[in-house]
């Protein structure tokens, strides 16, 4: 008996990175994270910014501002606020974002459910080391997505041995499942915003469009 002839299965390539659609205001933005820089919250201390805990991960300083976390981490230690991400997944904005209205306004473009938020601070001349964060990626049902407010041409962002061509004021998508690698070579710091969201059929369709094959 022959075998039955059979279709070929389509796999849709993998996306190592997408330029997702956004109005994005760039000098407002600076100027929001400017005056956080300065004086984080209303009441807070002069400094929330704390050391990301994978440290193995790093060379240099890399620091992070929390913006939305867990609820019943709302009124933790920032530690807590930047990196749980287990136990419950009710997320809510910090008291930070109400000196934010740009970054309210970008939050409010996204037509997904957003997670965690965060500033992340890459000082100059560090490097974070090719790692993986396993399973975040639109194939497992989480996106992360990053902004550059305060970059510059001296900042190299690696996704799958490709080089991202991000630049301030755009909105990304990348694959953080595969090895990613980031090089401030730079004399100032490179601040951008993360966020991480749940994928829905917007998102999924704004990153096949926006998607960048190399």
């Amino acid at each position: 008996m022959e075998n039955p002839v059979t279709s070929p299965v389509c796999v849709a390539p993998v996306i190592s990175f997408a330029k997702v659609a956004c109005a994005i205001q760039l000098a407002a933005l600076q100027s929001e994270v400017d005056l956080l820089l300065r004086n984080p919250s209303p009441g807070s201390a002069p400094n929330s910014w704390v050391d990301h805990v994978n440290k193995q991960d790093y060379i240099g300083g890399w620091d992070v501002l929390p913006l939305r976390c867990q609820r019943q981490h709302v009124h933790a230690h920032p530690i807590l606020q930047g990196f749980a991400i287990a136990g419950g997944d009710t997320w809510e904005n910090l008291p930070v974002l109400l000196q934010c209205p740009e970054l309210q306004n970008l939050f409010d473009q996204l037509q997904c459910p957003i997670k965690a938020a965060r500033l992340m601070r890459l000082k100059a001349r560090a490097e974070i080391k090719p790692h993986r964060d396993h399973e975040l990626s639109i194939e497992f049902g989480e996106a992360r997505l990053h902004v550059p407010i305060h970059t510059s041409a001296a900042v190299t962002f690696i996704v799958d041995r490709k080089i991202i061509p991000m630049r301030a004021g755009e909105l990304w998508y990348f694959n953080a499942d595969q090895v990613h690698e980031v090089y401030n070579y730079g004399s100032e710091d490179r601040i951008n915003l993360v966020i991480d969201c749940v994928v829905n059929d917007w998102l999924r369709e704004q990153i096949r469009v926006g998607a960048v094959h190399e």
